[in-house]
């Protein structure tokens, strides 16, 4: 017990008191007699001392790890996206730190609500705020989608999010691994289990169909749950991008001028082709409409002053993945070039289109 306590970094007291209550009991002996712990009692140890550390009490910890139909994968998977949770929190306080910082270099007073909004709650609920009210369903490519469907009455919306593009007129159920998100969908929404597209707790062909919209470049592994959602769905429709062929990233102003780091955003990511092999797909190509209602990275194609909008910006999670100086560096540019001209003179072709081809596929299998 004292060597286990020492390579977990806790007291043998806390291991006694995990004994006591039945929470991490060590199943093996020694030659001598002595408690020992097997590997199993050591799996589980671990996957107590991670939740605790991330907040959660005894009591759910023991909910948690006494849940039958949860292995150690499924644990890991849920205390990844439980971290990612945490990281992205950390990362939205770090922005709103040097947001405060330049205000007051700058010398701009900064209100009270302004502090209190950096450490609370309101924090995230402003970014969250900032999401629902700009990722709304884009009528055009959710026609799309909903004609993929075809005549599927069952579908699961993996990787579902607040629930954009989930059809009304059949019976959805819907995949969020995020806490943050769930809580984000709206009143009388389909039903949400939290689970991650890697490991869908639903027997094999359950579904008619399984959609993921804009989500799979998210995954930890996009292939793994591609298969996953052709297991327990006669029909697949997935919304993803293509990151097939040089020079991709040039296809938008935003990333070939502006913000070169999007390449690095989806780097190690699957090729188109690769994702359609793995289930058997075939893609289409998904314009982008240029008054696009759904605020996703590309949907301000022809609107770039949108760019240099923070509540814009927020709900795109690029910008959080490139980081701050990238961020402020592409916006500080847009704008100068938007104020010189420059911007329009670069790509004066696109007043005249109605829609864009941006990279965006529909893979259907």
């Amino acid at each position: 017990m004292g060597h286990v306590a020492a390579m977990a970094g806790v007291s043998v007291r806390t291991l006694h008191h995990y004994d006591a209550i039945g929470l991490v009991r060590p199943s093996a002996r020694t030659a001598a007699g002595y408690r020992a712990y097997s590997a199993g009692d050591v799996e589980r140890l671990r996957e107590v001392l991670a939740y605790r550390r991330l907040g959660f009490g005894l009591r759910e910890i023991a909910a948690l790890v006494g849940d039958p139909a949860t292995d150690a994968v499924a644990h890991l998977r849920r205390l990844r996206g439980l971290l990612l949770e945490r990281r992205d929190r950390a990362d939205a306080m770090v922005a709103a730190i040097d947001r405060e910082l330049e205000a007051r270099a700058k010398g701009r007073d900064v209100t009270p609500q302004e502090q209190l909004e950096l450490l609370g709650a309101q924090l995230y609920d402003a970014i969250g705020g900032a999401y629902t009210a700009t990722r709304r369903t884009e009528p055009r490519i959710a026609a799309q989608i909903w004609d993929a469907l075809g005549d599927a009455q069952t579908v699961l919306n993996v990787g579902a999010g607040t629930g954009s593009y989930e059809p009304p007129d059949r019976d959805v159920t819907a995949v969020e691994p995020s806490a943050v998100m769930r809580g984000q969908r709206p009143a009388g929404s389909a039903p949400c289990v939290a689970a991650a597209a890697e490991n869908l707790p639903f027997e094999d062909r359950s579904f008619d169909a399984a959609m993921a919209v804009s989500t799979v470049h998210h995954w930890e592994d996009p292939t793994a749950g591609l298969r996953e959602m052709r297991r327990v769905a006669r029909r697949v429709v997935v919304l993803t991008f293509d990151t097939d062929g040089p020079g991709w990233q040039d296809r938008f102003w935003l990333t070939r001028d502006y913000l070169p780091e999007f390449a690095s955003v989806l780097e190690g990511f699957p090729s188109l082709a690769g994702m359609s092999a793995a289930i058997g797909a075939r893609a289409e190509p998904v314009p982008i409409p240029w008054d696009c209602a759904d605020g996703l990275f590309e949907a301000y194609w022809r609107r770039p002053g949108a760019y240099l909008e923070e509540h814009v910006r927020r709900a795109a999670s690029v910008w959080t993945r490139v980081g701050p100086e990238a961020e402020e560096r592409a916006v500080r540019s847009l704008g100068d070039d938007l104020d010189s001209g420059r911007w329009a003179e670069r790509n004066g072709d696109l007043a005249g289109l109605d829609a864009a081809d941006l990279g965006l596929r529909l893979l259907m299998a």
